[in-house]
């Protein structure tokens, strides 16, 4: 059995507790050196044999995963976050069926989210944004083009964008081409949830002058949207004047 796990968004105690009892329980781990935080790797069991992907390739990862399945061995595939975000599940996992390995998928809180945290922010908030958009700049791996910076922007909604804190002064140009007004609010938030994390506000028309100030060039999420304002509605679910399937409305 090989079992996909979110290591979460950085703080070792944030992996969840069926995450972090796969772990214990691995004979082989194989975990994204990169990026997942070092503290985990160490509650593997004693004789668990560690590997670094960082330093692998797709093949090499699917092959020591092939090894441990014909020995008989428990892996586990410790990746950061969430992996249904740029976590290059897909391609590990039809591997795995090609060569009828059975295998799990346990979810991880998404950096996303330890970003919203950091700052405690809500990215659906009433009146301001129901919807959320997660994309990234287009860099050394491409983006469709109908899903570019300026189309999403258009919508004015919340955004939340991956993989592009070293692209800031092409994004900052992009989402105001795109329908943003330089003047709203955005952060950056570096390394959210680890020791190490700061936040970063600002607006949209100054990300990049933020971004150099504080010497970002990666390992950073960029939140842009009116949410991070102080203008909005407040919900329906707790309105005196609201009926629910549990609550009368009151006069």
């Amino acid at each position: 059995m090989v079992d996909f796990v979110g290591a979460g968004c950085g703080a070792a105690d944030l992996i969840t507790l069926r995450g972090m009892k796969i772990l214990q329980e691995a004979d082989v781990m194989i975990y994204a050196g990169s990026l997942v935080n070092p503290e985990l790797p160490e509650y593997a069991k004693d004789g668990c044999e560690i590997h670094n992907s960082a330093e692998m390739t797709l093949e090499e990862i699917i092959d020591i995963m092939r090894k441990a399945e014909a020995e008989g061995k428990h892996t586990v595939r410790l990746q950061t976050g969430d992996l249904s975000l740029y976590g290059a599940l897909r391609e590990q996992t039809d591997r795995l069926d090609e060569l009828g390995i059975a295998y799990r998928v346990t979810p991880g809180v998404s950096s996303m989210f330890g970003a919203a945290s950091a700052l405690k922010a809500e990215y659906t908030l009433p009146g301001v944004s129901q919807s959320v958009i997660i994309t990234r700049m287009a860099g050394r791996t491409e983006v469709p083009e109908r899903e570019s910076i300026e189309s999403f922007a258009a919508h004015g909604c919340t955004m939340v964008i991956f993989l592009s804190a070293g692209m800031t002064a092409e994004l900052s140009e992009r989402l105001i081409r795109g329908g943003c007004a330089p003047e709203t609010p955005a952060a950056i938030v570096y390394k959210a949830t680890w020791e190490d994390e700061k936040i970063m506000r600002c607006t949209v028309g100054k990300l990049h002058e933020t971004a150099l100030a504080n010497g970002i060039k990666k390992t950073a999420l960029i939140i842009v949207g009116n949410v991070l304002g102080s203008d909005f509605e407040l919900s329906k679910l707790y309105d005196k004047t609201f009926e629910t399937e549990f609550r009368k409305a009151q006069k």
